[in-house]
């Protein structure tokens, strides 16, 4: 098996976004081959990409193009602050900020049917909620549509712009559905109920009829409803034994897809729409028999203007996202992109399992696993537990260059989802609420202890890292357990709940009740929010750390990294820290990418694997 440099992971391309231009004859996506993601397009028969942004300072991210014209909606931030702006890019290269201001932040919500406007939300009238406006798609006039003064989180709008339905999350497990009558400004309330119940609002029927959305009302996981905007009459729409995601409809509403989360995999749903659909409920859909694509998961669906053409993104454990055109015509694909650097043999890389083990409490924990080629009886090897995002979030399958890295390094690798992560039903969701720091955080204990049983594992060598959410539980698993793991690698984790609750934007306020709910109110909660926040445990960390940290970050401030960092070297503890200027709550730029991968593979390499092992493998890297 070959060993491969940072640098030859990250010349894989990552590209994301897909829209077809009005002659259905190129595509727009965007793509970090440059070394920072930047708005391309390429022939639908395939060919070369063609940039249509050459940013170096800022990643650039596609939107879509106008349904009757080459000209492109994109957007972008500054250094990673999450302030996107959206832009119009023309035909000649030029761009116009369409969403002027500072401290502002906007997002497209999608076109009128006939392609005359488009809309776009903002929070440029009150820095905590955001309006929708209307734009003019050949004036570029815009028009206020909702004032949104009650903080509402905003939903699809309907095709004939009678409706905006409304999603209020009241915790994060417990939600409701409102519904704004454009022509009579009025407020429905569409989903009254007792108990912790999630419903949420996601597209409206191609005859502006029916509301179809997603709840968990009386079961585990969520289904599709549909809710009838004349009578009032609710239905069951469609189900799985997982979590429905999402679903939508094409432009033309010939079709419709649904996106399941299916024990840790993307599981994709097309059906047909017949013209009946609308009047007779459930009936008039049929499933799309789709050819035999290659191997992997489809994501990002997309339609052309009359539904003649799909483009989607196959994505598997060894294969990156690829982008794909299925022509319904001729029942032909054509895959576009290889994503994949050519110098890696993807035999090279290993395929995910999904492994399950009994908690301390007997509660079963599903994860991910990645087990290097390498390990063996006779040859044990270290290992990683790696947490997710959050809290709330969840490791999936796919393709994971930072996860590949080290696996081709020899690091056994254990993605958990541990309790509080979604896709497993709302009991599991809800177990870690006000418990973070502690019922959580054990679950990564007898992590540890799984991966300890396995007889290829050395037990002596086993750390933890993630990012965010991930990179508190690797603080907290250094100062409340500090026995278990040999090292800890915090990717801009919170070290301090008080100042981060305190901190978050102005923007998450329609979600501030729910945080606080779920982690604690920092002025009536102090004595719970200290009890698990590291920073005031820092004494106890007795193991190398690894901190990471974009100095723009706006949900995890650098502070929260730099006094961590300074509260752990006080005790004489190796700490390893480094911070990117040009980064934010994540790192998009292939340079950053490179620097913190590789620190991150050289401080496992000294920590878990000796001085002598490290210097063993810079020189016989291959590649």
């Amino acid at each position: 098996m070959k060993r491969y440099t940072i640098e030859q992971f990250m010349a894989t391309t990552s590209i994301l976004g897909a829209s077809f231009n009005a002659d259905e004859s190129r595509i727009l996506f965007s793509s970090n081959a440059s070394g920072i993601f930047n708005a391309y397009t390429l022939p639908v028969e395939g060919g070369t990409p063609e940039p249509l942004t050459c940013s170096t300072t800022d990643s650039t991210f596609s939107v879509s193009f106008f349904p009757h014209d080459d000209r492109v909606l994109i957007t972008r931030d500054q250094g990673g602050d999450e302030n996107y702006h959206l832009f119009l890019l023309a035909p000649d290269g030029i761009e116009k900020d369409l969403t002027p201001g500072d401290g502002l932040k906007a997002q497209f919500m999608g076109w009128r049917p006939d392609g005359s406007a488009f809309f776009v939300a903002s929070n440029e009238r009150d820095p905590r909620f955001f309006d929708l406006y209307r734009y003019d798609a050949h004036t570029y006039a815009r028009t206020l549509i909702y004032t949104n003064e009650q903080g509402f989180d905003l939903g699809p709008i309907s095709r004939d712009e009678r409706w905006i339905a409304l999603n209020r999350v009241n915790t994060t497990s417990d939600s409701d559905i409102y519904l704004f009558d454009v022509a009579r400004q009025e407020i429905k309330h569409l989903t009254p109920h007792d108990g912790s119940i999630s419903f949420h609002a996601e597209t409206f029927g191609p005859a502006s009829r029916k509301l179809f959305f997603l709840t968990n009302e009386g079961s585990e996981f969520k289904r599709l409803c549909a809710y009838d905007l004349f009578s009032g009459a609710v239905t069951d729409h469609e189900s799985a034994d997982w979590d429905i995601i999402n679903t939508y409809f094409s432009k033309d509403g010939r079709f419709r897809v649904t996106g399941i989360n299916q024990d840790g995999s993307i599981v994709i749903r097309v059906v047909e729409v017949m013209e009946v659909v609308e009047v007779v409920g459930e009936e008039g859909e049929k499933p799309v028999k789709l050819p035999a694509f290659p191997e992997g998961e489809i994501r990002g669906v997309v339609f052309s203007q009359n539904s003649s053409r799909m483009a989607f993104y196959l994505n598997g454990d060894r294969s990156p996202d690829n982008l794909f055109v299925h022509d319904f015509n001729t029942g032909q694909f054509k895959q576009l992109t290889q994503s994949l650097s050519k110098e890696i043999d993807s035999s090279d890389l290993v395929e995910a399992q999904v492994v399950r083990f009994r908690s301390f409490d007997g509660t079963v924990i599903p994860s991910i696993y990645y087990k290097p080629h390498e390990a063996s009886t006779a040859n044990k090897v270290p290992a990683i537990v790696y947490v997710h995002g959050g809290p709330g979030g969840q490791t999936m399958r796919g393709y994971n260059a930072q996860i590949q890295y080290l696996v081709n390094h020899g690091y056994a690798v254990l993605g958990i989802n541990n309790r509080g992560s979604s896709g497993y039903g709302k009991t599991f969701f809800t177990a870690a609420n006000r418990k973070h720091g502690r019922e959580p955080l054990w679950d990564c204990i007898e992590a540890k202890t799984y991966l300890a049983s396995l007889g290829y594992i050395d037990h002596e060598r086993i750390g933890i890292m993630g990012a965010s959410y991930g990179g508190y539980m690797t603080l907290s698993a250094l100062a409340f357990r500090p026995e278990a793991f040999k090292v800890g690698v915090d990717i801009f984790g919170v070290s301090n709940w008080l100042r981060t609750l305190e901190s978050i934007p102005l923007y998450w306020e329609s979600v501030r009740k729910a945080i606080y709910d779920e982690i604690g109110d920092p002025v009536n909660d102090i004595d719970i929010l200290v009890a698990t926040s590291p920073l005031f445990h820092a004494k106890e960390i007795r193991k190398p750390l690894m901190v990471i940290q974009g100095a723009n970050d706006p949900r995890v401030i650098k502070a929260e990294s730099d006094e961590i960092v300074e509260a752990v070297r006080k005790h004489n503890i190796p700490v390893e820290y480094i911070v990117f200027p040009d980064e934010g709550h994540s790192f998009t730029k292939k340079k950053n990418q490179i620097v913190a991968n590789r620190r991150i593979l050289e401080f496992l390499d000294k920590y878990l694997k000796g001085r002598r092992r490290a210097e063993r493998r810079k020189t016989s890297d291959t590649g």
